[in-house]
């Protein structure tokens, strides 16, 4: 018994000393995350409760920044801009992702140089591209119509037209984002063991029976694992919308992120602002918990 009790005790003398010695690597990293994590969040859902505008004295409101929100028509159309716009950012990408995927799966001559030409758009800055888009867009002026014409088609207002605008920006994030699933879907594909295929073929299965009984169930993990990428990237889209549209024509592609920035820095109305931050907050963190269902059912086999 005085065995057991001695050796217990350097064990337990052992154990305490690591754990003073976790939490003094640990606690520098937590007060950095409280400073620029929760703090900042905890005072935009105060100042979401005080009806404050810059210059002038905050008034504490309660609930009605949020009670005004769910009455508000343009921040409720701004919500339904972000959904749409965000379903085809996605939806699109992730198609044509794929397709290359399996394309430039494929042994063929000048493999390497053509995957390299088609990833380079992923490469540029946003800003650079809605600057370069905004240009091809023009009514007039731009190659896109241009290039309609060639081909006998009418020319299009593309993003001065308020059906046509949302669809136009999505025309950006296809091309700017599909080099990115594609390299996503390429490393799944390069990953897949040969056994299963040399057994189709074997077997007399065909291109499509191996693509929809092979291929897709095996490397439909990465195809979600794109999804998730691509929808939180479209869901937080700022920067194109707003060099190309600025949430134009009227409010047609006015996203929360644009709604959210013209209450907080051109109207200044300050407790509004950071009550659709938090609306937003919720929104994002809905969305992300079935997202990650979705990536969770996902099956590796």
């Amino acid at each position: 018994m005085t065995t057991t009790a001695t050796a217990t005790a350097p064990r337990s003398g052992f154990h305490a000393r690591r754990r003073r010695h976790y939490f003094l690597f640990v606690t520098p990293a937590l007060v950095v995350v409280g400073l620029v994590i929760v703090f900042p969040w905890l005072f935009t859902v105060y100042m979401s409760v005080f009806d404050w505008k810059i210059g002038s004295v905050a008034h504490f409101v309660g609930l009605d920044n949020y009670v005004q929100l769910a009455t508000n028509r343009r921040f409720l159309e701004s919500i339904v801009h972000t959904f749409y716009f965000t379903l085809l950012a996605v939806v699109f990408p992730l198609l044509f992702g794929t397709a290359a995927a399996l394309i430039f799966h494929r042994e063929f001559p000048f493999r390497g140089f053509l995957r390299s030409v088609f990833t380079m758009p992923m490469m540029a800055t946003p800003v650079a591209v809605a600057l370069v888009w905004t240009m091809m867009f023009h009514p007039q002026q731009g190659v896109l119509n241009y290039l309609l014409s060639v081909v006998g088609l009418p020319p299009s207002l593309w993003v001065y037209s308020p059906t046509l605008v949302i669809p136009s920006l999505v025309l950006v994030e296809i091309w700017h984002w599909t080099p990115l699933v594609m390299l996503i879907v390429l490393g799944g594909l390069a990953a897949l063991p040969t056994e299963p295929y040399e057994s189709a073929r074997m077997d007399g299965a065909s291109e499509w029976q191996v693509f929809r009984y092979l291929t897709l169930p095996m490397v439909a993990p990465f195809i979600i694992l794109a999804a998730v990428i691509r929808t939180i990237d479209a869901v937080k889209a700022f920067d194109t919308i707003y060099v190309i549209s600025q949430g134009g024509p009227g409010t047609a592609s006015e996203t929360i992120n644009l709604y959210l920035y013209l209450q907080a820095f051109a109207f200044y109305n300050v407790g509004n602002a950071s009550a659709v931050v938090v609306v937003f907050f919720v929104i994002i963190l809905l969305l992300a918990l079935l997202l990650l269902h979705v990536r969770q059912r996902a099956q590796w086999t």
